[in-house]
């Protein structure tokens, strides 16, 4: 069963490219309308563009997740735009440098939990401020990572900020549960999105390392969002859904 969004608003974080993308065009493809977050600089006019062309609705909106102010004016455009906030997907995120604890220049570290924990933090105050004034509920989901549960050596911010996201995401689910908001984490195995290709790994030779013998395409992931979002996960929430082709299984 494939469930429809239509009369549904979801704002999506980190929509310009990767999973953030993929999931703000797979939600609008189901009916959603779409609030397409991200930095000036990410290509938020592609996304539109194709769930315009595919006959969905979108609204680009320029916003810092680290940056709390711009947050909730990018969730107050998205009320304003659409009337309500049903479904939030909170996916940017940054991976930081590679490099020991000790050697970590500590504005790396700011940087990457700002974006990755704090920017999450953000955005959930304020799309839980707006699924509270709307009575109507929602649900919400944040990306984490399989590296909240088996780090990569020289992540240290990474992992940290990913651990902390799972946490957050269950105090927030425990908190807001009578209140009919749903709470969940998505963490993905590796995926072929910019910030993979950044770091300079050849997808064949990640692949080998898979036990489903293939990296994830950002659709992958999207459809695991779009069960948390939906009604066929009623019951569901302060859970991680781990996709990652059983990674996690290896030694």
């Amino acid at each position: 069963m494939t469930q429809s969004f239509a009369g549904q608003s979801c704002l999506v974080t980190g929509a310009g490219s990767g999973i953030g993308a993929a999931t703000a065009e797979l939600l609008a493809g189901r009916g959603a309308r779409i609030a397409v977050v991200g930095l000036p600089t990410d290509p938020l006019g592609d996304t539109v563009a194709v769930i315009e062309k595919a006959g969905g609705t979108a609204v680009a909106i320029s916003a810092d997740v680290s940056v709390a102010g711009e947050m909730q004016r990018a969730v107050d455009r998205a009320v304003a735009e659409f009337g309500s906030l049903d479904l939030a997907v909170n996916a940017a995120g940054i991976s930081g440098d590679e490099c020991l604890l000790h050697e970590e220049p500590v504005a790396d570290w700011n940087r990457v939990l700002g974006t990755n924990l704090s920017g999450v933090f953000h955005a959930l105050r304020a799309e839980i401020r707006a699924m509270l004034a709307s009575g109507r509920g929602g649900s919400v989901v944040n990306i984490a990572s399989v590296q909240a549960t088996n780090p990569l050596s020289r992540r240290t911010a990474y992992t940290a900020s990913k651990f902390g996201l799972i946490g957050l995401t269950k105090v927030a689910a425990k908190d807001y549960a009578e209140h009919g908001i749903r709470i969940n984490a998505l963490s993905p195995g590796i995926t072929d999105t910019p910030m993979m290709r950044a770091g300079g790994a050849q997808s064949d030779q990640i692949a080998a390392f898979v036990p489903v013998m293939r990296i994830a395409q950002p659709a992958d992931m999207a459809r695991g969002v779009a069960y948390l979002l939906s009604d066929e996960a009623g019951y569901v929430t302060g859970a991680e859904l781990v996709v990652d082709g059983g990674l996690l299984l290896r030694p």
